[in-house]
């Protein structure tokens, strides 16, 4: 098993646009990996991916698994 493996995740979708926000919020969305509405990916649990989410909380969605 390799370290990936035992982290945590989170699932986000994106649920809001990026067009209309501050080119930080877009950066944000690009960081986290999302370029399309409704896209959902996954991410390692980190406190630098929760200070992103926190920062754009009305462009994504936390997926509970």
């Amino acid at each position: 098993m390799s370290k990936q493996d035992n982290e945590q995740k989170v699932k986000l979708q994106q649920i809001g646009s990026g067009i209309g926000c501050t080119r930080d919020m877009r950066e944000t969305l690009r960081a986290l990996g999302l370029s399309r509405m409704h896209q959902v990916v996954e991410r390692i649990d980190t406190p630098a991916t929760r200070g992103m989410i926190a920062k754009i909380p009305h462009l994504v969605r936390v997926i509970e698994q």
